[in-house]
């Protein structure tokens, strides 16, 4: 069933995405940056999210009530003692890991400095200076632009029916390597902690604004290990980084982006 769309739209066509009608534009959104906000700023009245992703990246949606039934803390809880338990063993030892000749050495990760799973990070509350979730993701969509992301230009804009964008994300059946369900549900928790916004999903690549981001060492120490538990590969992984460099790097940092093979 189609909906009523917003005006000064590029051509676009409806499509199924299991029980939920979404639309998608023919090609890449010529001025997106102008039209980014205005979207944004009609979302709630029309109920409309909008994303930039490949058409084919869109599969099998897990339904809400998969996202629903995610109880963060006791998932994240068990993934970290497992996640710990593997990783433990190179933590404890400084020793270079052997790489070829010509490479730099990966430097040492002592990992989280967490020996059980240390709660979420708390949440960021709204400065009435501060600026608003619509203007962060505005200025991503418009750095994604200007950078020449690798892969946007492959991306379509889609309006989903959606209350948010965790929620948009789940519905179109994003198909990566990501725990879809789990994803979403941090997703929607780091809406409402920090003011984040799905911007763009394509490939395995997510793009998320973020207008509230921690700035404390110890609150950004706990994002970073939520990060972790994504199990995005990007994160300390690939380049390796320790945790503490990674840690810091998300202080104050108004973009996240994951990536997963």
């Amino acid at each position: 069933m189609s909906f009523v769309l917003p005006d000064g739209l590029p051509s676009g066509r409806f499509r199924s995405s299991g029980p939920t009608c979404v639309w998608i534009s023919d090609d890449f959104p010529q001025a997106v940056e102008q039209l980014w906000p205005r979207l944004l700023s009609e979302q709630r009245a029309r109920g409309l999210v909008p994303l930039l992703c490949w058409p084919d990246a869109m599969g099998r949606p897990p339904g809400l009530d998969h996202v629903d039934a995610v109880r963060l803390e006791e998932v994240l809880a068990a993934d970290y003692a497992e996640y710990r338990r593997t990783r433990l063993p190179f933590w404890m030892d400084p020793t270079p890991v052997p790489v070829p000749e010509g490479i730099e050495p990966w430097p040492h990760d002592p990992g989280p400095p967490f020996e059980q799973w240390p709660g979420l990070a708390p949440q960021v509350p709204a400065a009435s200076a501060g600026a608003r979730p619509e203007d962060a993701a505005a200025s991503l969509v418009s750095q994604l632009v200007e950078t020449g992301q690798f892969g946007l230009d492959e991306c379509r804009l889609v309006l989903v029916p959606a209350r948010r964008g965790s929620d948009a994300l789940a519905s179109i059946g994003w198909s990566a390597e990501a725990p879809l369900a789990l994803l979403c549900a941090l997703l929607r928790s780091w809406e409402d902690r920090f003011g984040a916004r799905v911007v763009a999903a394509f490939g395995s690549e997510l793009h998320v604004s973020v207008a509230r981001p921690p700035v404390e060492a110890e609150h950004a120490n706990l994002l970073a290990l939520e990060h972790v538990l994504s199990s995005a590969d990007n994160i300390v992984d690939d380049p390796p980084t320790p945790f503490p460099d990674y840690a810091t790097e998300l202080r104050g940092r108004t973009a996240w982006s994951f990536w997963w093979d």
